[in-house]
């Protein structure tokens, strides 16, 4: 008698709690993700391109470019040129398209059960309040395939969420760390190989190489083909042909993807574009997450060791029981960012490649995270920013190191000793220094010895280095990399 009332009783609680989640309302307090929640302020951007709405306002801009494409074209008579007031209107349409109108899209979709069809529909009711183009209203969606306006629609999205916010936050990215790098390009630093001790550099051309490698990255994502087709239900213009069999269709669907719409062109296809371009994208973006984490966990490291200090913010509190922290955590949560953001574009970048024969559906829920993974880099970014902003030099810190390593100067010794041909050079430096720590007086009283083997103008040389002075180009070249990220 017991199981039908404890049945009951947890039917009861998921009433209740669907219940409550109904009247919750969304905010940055209840939503499920932080990017929409915790992170709302900095990913706020990024909703007029990757939202639901985002996605209709695209589709009503392919939509409506589509029709406006037809009345240009002789070869489509049923669709006469556009007057002046027709096209302003059309233009009007997308220009001011609002979360309301989407609102309306999403109404109609409840009784359709189909996003595209929906958007069509809505289209058709705002025609109705301009003759014109009521009369020609059965060419919206014109032998178009759903597919025909989602990719397109993704394409557009993409290429105005990645150049009014991902692209300039990468760029800040870059253009900051190169900023460091000229600052603390004659700082000289003791390198570490295998986490000892090695031949020193300057902390600028550390930095550098960072933004070296992170301007190359962003450039190779810059110039990934945002791609479209426009080919009918199976790539082959068959309802094209079937109403105009006279229209070069190819040419003309290519010259609305290119002209019309501003994207690059892809004729061969099935129902879908193959998203290729969208993998190669997400994976030039993954390259520089990639390598920014490597920069997040070199940073933490010197703050770790001291190099850098962190500005204090009055107020703010680093630990809930050691009053004297201050850590690093905009760098840690760069890092953790990434790792999400590189998961999500590689499953995307993985997935979007493959659809079983000439299309599936699996690809569109996994269409509708483009803007996660993006999001999730944009919180890396802003994170980076933040941190590279509180960050200060402590050269004290970084001259105990190299006062404490004049070992690393066994590397030039011995070269020199190699190129007078003194026995062994190499063998003797690594008696004297491998292993173990040695003073100046040790390393000086070494080269001293070499007189007679060494030319004396060398062996008073080699006794003015320094560990300081032995950093090679280091500073021309986090001077010159500044300058080019610039």
């Amino acid at each position: 008698g017991r199981r039908p009332h404890a049945q009951n009783q947890r039917r009861g609680v998921r009433v209740l709690a669907n219940a409550s989640s109904e009247s919750m309302p969304l905010t940055s307090l209840t939503a499920v993700t932080p990017i929409d929640g915790r992170y709302a302020r900095l990913t706020a951007p990024l909703r007029m391109s990757f939202s639901e709405h985002g996605l209709i306002r695209a589709r009503i801009e392919v939509e409506a470019r589509w029709l406006a494409f037809l009345a240009s074209r002789d070869e489509v008579p049923e669709v006469p040129p556009l007057s002046e007031e027709a096209a302003k209107f059309l233009d009007d349409v997308v220009d001011k398209w609002s979360v309301d109108d989407s609102q309306l899209v999403k109404d109609v979709e409840r009784t359709t059960n189909h996003d595209v069809k929906a958007v069509e529909y809505v289209l058709k009711q705002k025609f109705a309040d301009l003759p014109e183009l009521a009369a020609c209203s059965e060419f919206v969606h014109f032998a178009c395939t759903s597919e025909d306006i989602n990719n397109l629609s993704h394409a557009i999205m993409l290429r105005d969420g990645l150049t009014g916010t991902v692209f300039p936050l990468m760029e800040d990215v870059v253009s900051t760390i190169a900023e460091l790098a000229e600052k603390t390009a004659a700082v000289p630093m003791l390198s570490r190989t295998h986490g000892q001790s090695a031949s020193p550099t300057t902390l600028g051309k550390e930095l550098a190489v960072f933004a070296d490698r992170l301007s190359r990255q962003l450039a190779q994502a810059k110039a990934v083909p945002l791609r479209g087709k426009f080919a009918g239900a199976v790539g082959n213009y068959n309802a094209h042909l079937s109403a105009y069999p006279n229209a070069d269709w190819e040419a003309m669907n290519q010259a609305f993807v290119t002209d019309s719409l501003k994207l690059d062109w892809n004729g061969v296809v099935t129902q879908i574009e193959p998203h290729d371009y969208i993998a190669e994208l997400f994976h030039a973006v993954m390259r520089f997450n990639t390598i920014l984490l490597d920069f997040d966990r070199d940073v933490w490291g010197y703050v770790m060791h001291g190099y850098f200090g962190q500005k204090l913010k009055d107020g703010e509190i680093g630990s809930s029981t050691m009053p004297h922290k201050v850590n690093p955590i905009d760098f840690e949560n760069s890092e953790g960012n990434v790792g999400i953001a590189n998961a999500i574009m590689a499953h995307l970048a993985d997935k979007l490649a493959v659809s079983r024969f000439q299309r599936d559906l699996s690809d569109s829920t996994v269409l509708r995270n483009l803007g996660v993974g993006l999001g999730h880099s944009v919180l890396a970014y802003a994170s980076v920013l933040k941190g590279c902003g509180k960050l200060t030099v402590n050269n004290e810190r970084i001259d105990e190191d190299l006062d404490a390593a004049w070992e690393v100067l066994a590397e030039p010794i011995q070269t020199v000793m190699r190129r007078h041909a003194v026995e062994n050079p190499y063998e003797k430096l690594k008696a004297l220094t491998r292993g173990r720590s040695i003073t100046k007086e040790d390393l000086q009283t070494f080269v001293a010895s070499l007189e007679g083997e060494v030319p004396e103008e060398d062996v008073k040389r080699m006794l003015d280095w320094t560990p300081r002075s032995y950093v090679g180009t280091a500073e021309h070249i986090a001077r010159k990399v500044a300058e080019e990220c610039k």
